[in-house]
């Protein structure tokens, strides 16, 4: 099962929360996203960062690794707080084993030989 970078975040920090997890830490994932002084680039707004974890919970718990609490109306659902299911607790235990990408960056520069 393929899962984003926001989605195994997600079951990482519920993994490591013993109890409920709180969706504001989730903001937590865009921290490096953030503006730098003197950089031209900006984060994500607020918003983004909303409406793209949202969608990363709904389909979490659509796949069955996460349950959500929070409140149910007729036309949406307000989802406060996040359990790992036993399926998610066994995902999560499987990418704390795996090896995490170096951020690397890569200079499309060919290293040229000189032949003597």
């Amino acid at each position: 099962m393929r899962l984003s970078k926001l989605q195994k975040y997600i079951l990482l920090q519920s993994f490591d929360s013993k109890n409920k997890l709180d969706r504001k830490v989730l903001l937590g994932f865009y921290s490096a996203y953030k503006k730098k002084p003197g950089s031209a680039k900006a984060g994500p707004s607020r918003d983004i960062m909303v409406n793209s974890i949202t969608s990363s919970i709904d389909r979490l718990i659509k796949r069955g690794l996460i349950v959500g609490f929070g409140e149910l109306t007729k036309e949406k659902t307000f989802i406060n707080k996040i359990r790992l299911t036993p399926l998610g607790r066994k995902m999560a235990k499987k990418f704390l084993g795996e090896q995490k990408r170096l951020p690397f960056k890569m200079t499309n520069n060919k290293i040229q030989k000189t032949k003597k």
